[in-house]
C-alpha cells in the first residue's frame, strides 16, 4: 500500500543526456513547468465553460508529474481518491440510493415542466417558429 512517505519511482523522467548537464536540465524543468502551467491555466478557464476542464487540469498535472515530485505526489493522492470513490459508487446499496435519487429528481423535473406548459403553454422563446 502506498503511503505519503513512499517515494519509490518519484523524480525526474528527463532523458539521461539532459540530466547530465545541469543548465540543460534546469532549462528542461523550466520548459516543463511553463507548458504544464499553460495547460492547467487552460483547464481552469474551461471549468465554467462546457468542456473537459478537470481533465485538462489533470493533464497539466501529469505534465508536471514527469519532472516534479510534488506533482507526482498530488497525482498519487488523486488516484487513490478516485479509486476509493469508484469503489464506493459500485457498492449495491449506494447504487440503489443514487438510482432512487435520480428517479425522484426526474419525476420532480417532469412535474415542474408539465406545470409550466399547463400554465403558460408550449410557446417557443424568442419568436422561434413564427
Amino acid at each position: 500500500m502506498n503511503t505519503e512517505s513512499d517515494d519509490t519511482g518519484l523524480g525526474s523522467r528527463a532523458p539521461e543526456f539532459i540530466k547530465a548537464s545541469r543548465p540543460l536540465h534546469l532549462g528542461w524543468r523550466v520548459g516543463v513547468f511553463a507548458v504544464g502551467l499553460a495547460v492547467v491555466a487552460g483547464g481552469i478557464l474551461l471549468l465554467p465553460l462546457p468542456g473537459p476542464g478537470w481533465l485538462v487540469i489533470f493533464g497539466g498535472m501529469a505534465l508536471w508529474g514527469t519532472e516534479f515530485v510534488w506533482a507526482q505526489r498530488v497525482l498519487r493522492w488523486a488516484k487513490r481518491r478516485v479509486t476509493e470513490a469508484a469503489r464506493k459508487a459500485a457498492d449495491p446499496k449506494a447504487r440503489r440510493r443514487n438510482t432512487a435519487i435520480a428517479a425522484v429528481t426526474v419525476v420532480i423535473i417532469g412535474v415542474l415542466v408539465g406545470l409550466y406548459v399547463w400554465q403558460f403553454g408550449a410557446v417557443l422563446p424568442w419568436g422561434i417558429g413564427r
